[in-house]
């Protein structure tokens, strides 16, 4: 039985120092650490390797439970998997987050319920500002990172969207949307 501990910060500026001292006292043998954004599962290598190491009789901790998940359907999905492979679950911050008693399986809910209120809230304020922003003709939205010119220049050299997308860095649907104004594009 090895408790396990997994860390993530959602930027490469922070630091993840903090965390795994934390998980460290807490007697994690192992820790599984990422700076990725915890919105979605997708990309986060390291849980995905957490996750398919624990074994049976193995604890996983978390300092807080907005490391671990988002939304509360990524949490539930998470929880379900480890309980499905019989693994306990422990969250330092909210202590009376234990998923081998019942208690704390409905706090468990309860701060999965928030932390996804949590998300939705400053969603709702930064679209808020956004709007209010371009109203008064401050948000001019992201540059772009697209040189229509220079894609134009590809695709008139002979290369192809998938080509140009390869040689400039970029998704070939930006290829596409740079394009957008001029005649019929073959890939």
């Amino acid at each position: 039985m090895s408790i396990v501990g997994y860390a993530r910060v959602s930027s490469s500026s922070q630091n993840l120092a903090v965390q795994e001292e934390q998980l460290a006292e807490a007697g994690c043998e192992k820790i599984f650490a990422e700076k990725v954004t915890g919105t979605t599962r997708d990309d986060r290598l390291a849980l995905a390797d957490c996750l398919d190491w624990v074994r049976e009789g193995d604890t996983l901790v978390v300092t807080r439970l907005d490391r671990l998940a988002r939304s509360g359907r990524d949490l539930h999905d998470i929880i379900a998997h480890l309980s499905d492979k019989r693994v306990g679950f422990r969250c330092l911050q909210q202590g009376a987050v234990d998923t081998t008693t019942s208690m704390g399986k409905l706090i468990l809910s309860i701060l999965g319920a928030v932390a996804e209120f949590e998300t939705d809230i400053r969603k709702e304020r930064q679209r808020e500002g956004i709007e209010r922003a371009k109203a008064a003709g401050v948000y001019q939205g992201r540059r772009s990172t697209i040189d229509p010119a220079q894609v134009r220049s590809l695709r008139d050299q002979g290369l192809g969207a998938t080509k140009i997308a390869q040689k400039l860095g970029i998704a070939r649907a930006s290829v596409y949307r740079a394009l957008k104004d001029e005649a019929v594009f073959v890939a």
